[in-house]
């Protein structure tokens, strides 16, 4: 005798789905995608406040075009795997990610939470316009098996975001155009992700078959916090570069573990907080709960060490007044 208990909800289920014109996606109904979606070189899907979307091991979010997401802060967009049962809602690597091609444009995610995948935001291959293919605002990225952000020779733009505990959490390769404002980068070892790589890692090149190809890198780290424990790594800021083209990377107002030296290719500027643990709120590894806000008591020294920003309000919609904090969140 064996006893069955299953559970279920209504959904808008899309198999190997194309998207061509201009589509919009609200909250009425979660979307479950197996086969992968493509947005069109020639699309635009709005995804509005609310929306969840969960994706099969088989299906990558595929951007040739342009994805709007607009979430609130009341209401996130939530982008996670189908497997929604006990044992396997928190597993990493349960679906690809999002991918935005060489073609796409003008993509901007707000208000967003992208969670459990292989990788999380994959961006490739300049802009064909001069301004950010993908521009990330108050988003988190969180338990992402591979890289949370990868960028390949891009030009992403990052701000008010959270980038925790994925394996590798950004990485930028093959020079590019990017900037990250009052980020949060943090990685812990746990159950599912061991802490073996830098939370940041940055380099001026690729390796092809053997053949190194080098380009122009410009990057630029304002108020930001690079962080992790229970790992192997001691050094969490890794700039890797090699001749040829033009290279810039600088941090200014910076909270960050590196118990060797700095990177002899970045520049550091403003308030440098180095070493200094910067007092997360909630840090529960056995029972896999993370707050990554700052202790009230006693005082993170990550208050009021920020460089001026035109950002006004934090990842929580909270308003950033007077001198801002380091990373994600405003006291």
């Amino acid at each position: 005798f064996v006893q069955l208990q299953a559970f279920g909800q209504n959904a808008i289920f899309l198999n190997k789905v194309r998207i061509t014109g201009n589509v919009t996606w609200d909250n009425t109904l979660p979307y479950v995608i197996t086969g992968g979606i493509l947005v069109d070189s020639t699309a635009t899907l709005t995804v509005l406040p609310g929306t969840r979307i969960f994706l099969h091991p088989d299906a990558p979010f595929l951007v040739d075009g342009t994805l709007i997401i607009s979430g609130t802060k009341e209401d996130r967009v939530v982008f996670a795997g189908d497997r929604l049962d006990e044992g396997y809602i928190d597993f990493p690597a349960s679906w690809p990610g999002i991918f935005f091609s060489g073609s796409s444009t003008n993509s901007t995610v707000k208000f967003a939470v992208i969670k459990n995948a292989y990788q999380g935001v994959v961006v490739s291959d300049p802009s064909s316009n001069f301004l950010p293919k993908v521009t990330l605002s108050q988003t988190i990225i969180d338990n992402i098996y591979d890289a949370g952000i990868l960028g390949i020779n891009s030009n992403i733009e990052v701000n008010n975001s959270l980038i925790s505990n994925c394996g590798k959490n950004i990485l930028l390769v093959y020079g590019g155009e990017y900037s990250f404002v009052n980020c949060t980068v943090a990685s812990y070892s746990n159950f599912f992700i061991d802490h073996k790589n830098p939370v940041l890692q940055v380099a001026n090149f690729i390796e092809q078959d053997n053949n190194i190809f080098v380009s122009d890198l410009n990057v630029n780290f304002k108020n930001c916090i690079f962080w992790g424990s229970g790992g192997s790594v001691e050094d969490e800021l890794n700039i890797v570069r090699k001749p040829g083209g033009n290279f810039s990377v600088t941090f200014e107002s910076a909270l960050y573990k590196q118990k060797n030296a700095d990177p002899v290719d970045a520049q550091f500027s403003g308030n440098i907080l180095k070493n200094t643990d910067p007092l997360f709120d909630s840090i529960n590894i056995s029972k896999n709960y993370y707050d990554f806000h700052f202790l009230k008591n006693p005082a993170a020294p990550a208050l009021d060490q920020g460089s001026a920003i035109p950002l006004p309000f934090d990842l929580d919609g909270n308003p950033r007044s007077g001198i801002p904090d380091l990373g994600c969140y405003e006291k």
